[in-house]
């Protein structure tokens, strides 16, 4: 029998077979050979901007490998001398016009830009720099903007708006001129920015990058009339040993304990324990909806990018979100209202130190809500880089520490609060609590294998106690837009949603170590936390008896008063970039006898079009010579983003606008208009 033919082309020489990838860059790859390249990641789409990847094809010339498809029988050539120069030269053009104060940058290491000059032998630079150097951006609690290090290779742009559906930040100007902002030039801390910080993890070089608050938590270390208490949350254990070299994955935890001992943390709590505590405080709020009927879906709140897009894009579904806070914020919130007591000192005393692998903890820890008295529960977040960065300036080798223990009794967790930090990892803990609930017998078995996964949606049934349930996990903000819009169009009927902005969950968070080969560190990260679980001896987060303790001591009932007063929050619609307004016609300022019509620019009516009807209606005012009786303005925002698009003809809100239904609008207005003024002047 004859055996098939295995397509194939030839790479420098050698032949590699074609099984199914998408461009040569992935066989260029498969064949061993790293090709640079700054814009290209396999979950977005192909950009080509950076000419780094480019191959030499015989009879074809030279290509972006990043946007070739794969042929049979191609020959390809990827280390010609020509490239080589094309390359160099590419790269000298960026160094030409870069900051390259490498040394003070905090990708200084971790920068593919200053990785790919060392490797092209870029030792000097030829070509002389025009730049102007530009404001950095530290509006943001959660991120940095730097201006003068981007490579303008897209990246951030395309994570915001493809995978996030947010689009925050986009390109703007040509030529030189050329960068990348948002939108009006606005700030990104006044921006519809979710601070879930993706855009930080993909940028090649310190143009975006985690706010880093760690001058700050080194002052409280050093000051001696303060108590600097620290929690870890389940993911930094499983990632942070990557900056030191260990293997992708590894659990760290008594190792990061240690030092942060060493370095002068007073207390050092587990995350994973007020996990637990969020377990019991949101699986009865489940639970109760679900017994009596009430508000279904019920979102899961853990997630502060997340919260933070429902609140900007579907206030009309606020009230189905969990009003439990995140298990840091619980932390933070029971930190502060027992320890004081328990050492003698006053709330001021005691500073509460978050290390997260997130940056939208950082924008969580600042919000008013989680204020006592004006003072923060949360004092300060570290990221997993911060706290590495800390360690390493401590000189402190993270392999070479004997491990230490988490303190009590908030140091003390089931695997349920681990498994928090994988996507699925809240609905799972829920049912092993509502099995043990409903059932009266906490589950032999505790993994709920159907739920877990890497797909950005997963949608399951399962039966707990003769419970019929119906659960979605979802990760990925752009893939949390559709659900809600299923949601709300009745497509999808679910029980309970748990949405993670970050992809994988929190293991995928932004203020986790950073590398190409991100896909293969999640794999290894949620495994690590699973495996975690598996060795330990309690897996359901009832059976966490200094949970149960701190309920007798502190707080009643699962859901009494007490424990909505110090574990709960509260949500609101938010504007996204405030009450300014852009005036886009000639027209004189409005007043007697002009007509204002306002149509939202903000992005759920953006995206709905209502660029359209902006662009419609200003070239019928001026065919129509209605510039001294029209004005148009984009606004920002009606506060009806489910609604749109949105457009205000004086005072009267059009939902679901068209420009046919505007322009009739417009024309019934300025006839009444008309008349009034007739009716007045025969007066």
């Amino acid at each position: 029998m004859m055996k098939t033919k295995t397509a194939a082309l030839t790479i420098d020489g050698r032949k590699v077979a074609i099984e199914g990838e998408k461009n040569l860059l992935e066989l260029v790859r498969k064949a061993g050979i790293d090709l640079p390249t700054f814009c290209y990641h396999s979950d977005l789409s192909v950009y080509g901007a950076c000419r780094l990847c480019l191959v030499d094809v015989e009879g074809r010339g030279i290509l972006g490998a990043c946007s070739t498809p794969p042929e049979p029988g191609l020959v390809v050539r990827t280390n010609t001398e020509e490239l080589r120069e094309i390359r160099k030269i590419s790269v000298e053009l960026l160094l030409a016009n870069h900051d390259r104060e490498c040394t003070s940058c905090v990708r200084s290491g971790s920068c593919q830009l200053q990785d790919i000059a060392r490797r092209l032998g870029i030792t000097k630079i030829r070509y002389r720099s025009i730049h102007q150097p530009k404001p950095v951006d530290t509006s943001s609690p959660s991120l940095i903007r730097d201006p003068n290090k981007c490579v303008l290779c897209g990246d951030c742009v395309r994570f915001c708006d493809e995978i996030q559906s947010i689009g925050a930040i986009d390109f703007a100007f040509r030529g030189h001129d050329a960068m990348v902002l948002p939108a009006f030039g606005h700030d990104l801390g006044t921006t519809e920015c979710v601070n879930c910080g993706q855009c930080a993890s993909v940028c090649p070089t310190g143009a975006l990058a985690p706010a880093s608050e760690i001058d700050a938590v080194w002052k409280a270390i050093h000051d001696p009339n303060t108590v600097v208490v620290a929690q870890i949350a389940p993911a930094v254990r499983v990632a942070i040993g990557e900056q030191f070299g260990l293997e992708y994955g590894l659990n760290t935890t008594g190792q990061v304990v240690a030092a942060m001992k060493r370095m002068g943390f007073n207390i050092v709590y587990d995350t994973s324990f007020t996990a637990d505590l969020t377990v019991v405080e949101e699986a009865g709020e489940f639970m109760a909806r679900k017994t009596n009927g009430e508000r279904l879906p019920l979102f899961t709140s853990c997630c502060p990018g997340w919260v933070k897009f429902a609140e900007q894009y579907f206030p009309q579904l606020l009230g189905n979100l969990s009003s439990c806070r995140s298990p840091q914020q619980m932390m933070g919130s029971m930190v502060k209202h027992t320890l004081p007591a328990q050492l003698g000192r006053e709330r001021k005393d005691v500073v509460m130190v978050s290390i997260m692998p997130c940056t939208a903890k950082k924008f969580e820890a600042k919000r008013p809500e989680f204020k006592t008295g004006g003072s923060p529960d949360v004092d300060f977040v570290l990221t997993t880089q911060e706290l590495a960065r800390m360690i390493e300036e401590s000189g402190l080798s993270l392999n070479k520490l004997n491990p230490a223990s988490f303190d009590m009794p908030m140091g003390f967790k089931t695997g349920a609060g681990v498994i928090f930090g994988n996507s699925g990892g809240v609905t799972e803990a829920v049912l092993r609590y509502a099995v043990g609930k409903i059932t009266g017998q906490n589950p032999v078995d505790p993994e709920f294998e159907e739920i877990r996964g890497e797909e950005s949606l997963r949608v399951i049934r399962t039966e707990v106690g003769g419970l019929e349930l119906k659960l979605a996990i979802v990760h990925g903000l752009g893939k949390a837009r559709e659900v809600m819009h299923q949601i709300l169009d009745g497509s999808l009927i679910v029980d309970l949603v748990e949405v993670m902005a970050c992809p994988g969950g929190c293991i995928g968070g932004a203020g986790q170590p950073v590398g190409r080969d991100i896909a293969e560190r999640r794999r290894a990260r949620t495994e690590w936390l699973y495996n975690t679980d598996r060795l330990l001896d309690l897996h359901c987060s009832q059976e966490n008896h200094f949970v149960n303790e701190c309920y007798q001591k502190y707080l009643g009932e699962p859901g009494s008063r007490e424990s909505h007063r110090l574990l709960h929050t509260h949500y609101h619609h938010r504007r996204r970039t405030g009450s300014e307004e852009l005036a886009l016609a000639k027209a004189k300022e409005s007043g007697d006898g002009v007509l204002t019509v306002r149509v939202c620019a903000g992005t759920g009516c953006f995206l709905r079009n209502s660029q359209a009807i902006i662009q419609g209606l200003m070239k019928h005012v001026e065919a129509n010579d209605l510039d001294d009786k029209v004005q148009v303005q984009a606004s920002f925002c009606f506060e009806m983003c489910g609604e749109g698009p949105n457009v205000a003809v004086g005072d009267t809100i059009i939902n679901h606008a068209t420009l046919d239904v505007v322009i009739n609008a417009v024309h019934a207005e300025l006839a009444q208009m008309a008349s009034g003024q007739m009716q007045a002047d025969a007066c």
